[in-house]
Order: C-alpha cells, then structure tokens, then sequence
C-alpha cells in the first residue's frame, strides 16, 4: 500500500470517517462564531466563474427547529442537531460579479480592464441562458460548497447529515425566503450521538472508465 504524508493522512481520516449522521447529542451547542467558521471554510469551493451562488439560512433556536422539523417529514435529527444548515441557491448570483471582481481588483488579481470584461461576459451569458440551464448550474455549485462543509465540520470534530428530504415550497412559505433562492438541501451538524452506519461502496472498477 502507498505510503502518504501525515498531512494526506489527516485529510483521509477525515473523509473516511465522514458518515451520514440521524442520531446527534442535543445538549450539545455550537457558538454562532463555530457556524460562521463552517461556512467560511464552504465558501472557498469553486463555483461557475467564481460567482458563489451558494447562501447559507442557519436555523438554531428550538421553535425554528421544531418548524423544521415538521417540513422535514419529522425527521428526528432536525431537532436534535446543534445546528440545521439549510443550503439555497441565488438565482440573483451573477448580480454580486461587480463586488466580487472587483474585490479582486483591489487585491491585485485583475486588471480593470479585465474585470469589466468579465462583468459583461457573464451578466450577458447568464442573462440569455435558459432558467433550466440556469438553476441546474447554481445547484451543481452548492453541492460542491455542501460537501466542503461537510469535510470542514468533520475535520472540527462535528458530524453532519445531508437531506435532500423536505417540503421545499412548505419551507419557502413558512421561513419567509425570497423568491431568488433555490433550497437544496438541509445539512444538520452537531456531534453524533451514535456513529453513524459503516456503508459500502461501488468497487473502483465498476465506476470507472479510463481511457
């Protein structure tokens, strides 16, 4: 077997120890500032042109849970999550381009010129592209902040959840949400009660075409 780094082993300790949580310690609370950490860490995942479609509705208190938890089918480890991280997707995303390049301006990234060049290409694009195309675009891009948030709250010593497995339009109405943001999915983290289970997987064989 390879041999690795101590840093490749630590990463592989955390992703291998990622598991699918339904069982969380409820005396357990995470600080607001833990949340913000997760999250910051999540919004270093690449997106379509580095335009974050990705937002983050943390739900905490125990009346919001309790709502929650009815829309998601009385699934228990809402209520007993620390906290429900509940991923959208902005349909209004490529509207921050301004703020976002030119952030990189000032850093030295960008030159002006491309910066506007960049603005234009995409409002236009975006613009233009069918909504289908559109949404299935951001929802890719969450997923990938999803994940790294996951690993991220893994690596803290949390464990997480992800469901796809909730009444969207119930949520939508009784949250309040605006009519730009997509949910996706609801990533309840805390710490694990119980382990969650030891799963299979597809053999590398079976998945993979090399050419």
């Amino acid at each position: 077997m390879e041999k690795y780094t101590s840093e490749v082993e630590k990463f592989l300790e955390v992703t291998h120890g990622r598991r699918s949580v339904r069982k969380f310690d409820p005396t357990v609370q995470m600080s607001d500032q833990e949340l913000k950490e997760l999250v910051y860490e999540a919004t270093l995942a690449p997106s379509g042109g580095n335009l974050q479609p990705t937002r983050y509705f943390i739900i905490k208190n125990t009346e919001a849970k309790q709502k929650l938890y009815e829309i998601a089918y009385n699934q228990e480890q809402v209520k007993a999550a620390s906290a429900v991280i509940v991923i959208l997707a902005d349909m209004n995303f490529y509207k921050n381009a301004e703020e976002i390049f030119g952030s990189a301006v000032e850093k030295g990234y960008l030159t002006e010129e491309l910066k506007n060049q960049f603005i234009q290409r995409y409002t236009t694009m975006i613009e233009n592209m069918p909504i289908q195309d559109v949404r299935e675009g951001i929802t890719y891009d969450t997923g990938l902040a999803s994940m790294q948030l996951m690993l991220v709250a893994r690596a803290k010593g949390y464990d997480t959840n992800p469901m796809s497995g909730f009444d969207k339009e119930l949520f939508v109405k009784e949250f309040g949400i605006e009519e730009q943001y997509i949910p996706v999915a609801l990533i309840p983290v805390g710490k694990a009660l119980q382990p969650g289970h030891p799963t299979t997987r597809l053999s590398v064989e079976k998945v993979t075409t090399i050419l």
